[in-house]
């Protein structure tokens, strides 16, 4: 579970971000069972491009999504809808 004060502190960090929109990257590792993927990816702005990559005995899978993000609440939602998923790690 990730503590409030860690999404404090990077809403912070964001906001120091001098121009929004901004093309922000999504990385996730996702255990690769139960659907986890595909509920993860619908929580990604599907106006993003993805990118996968799996481990080699296939238990996980990397899923990458750059999109244009109009503010830093909007990109602390999609993470903290995406790592409610259980398993899922936000990097």
């Amino acid at each position: 579970m990730v503590d409030k004060n860690d999404y404090n502190n990077f809403r912070q960090a964001l906001l120091e971000e001098k121009t929004w929109p901004l093309k922000y990257m999504f990385k996730f590792i996702v255990p690769n069972t139960d659907g986890k993927v595909d509920r993860v990816k619908g929580m990604l702005p599907q106006n993003g491009v993805f990118s996968y990559k799996h481990t080699a005995n296939l238990k996980y899978v990397s899923v990458t999504c750059t999109a244009t993000m109009s503010n830093p609440d909007a990109i602390i939602n999609v993470t903290q809808q995406a790592t409610s998923v259980g398993g899922v790690i936000a990097l």
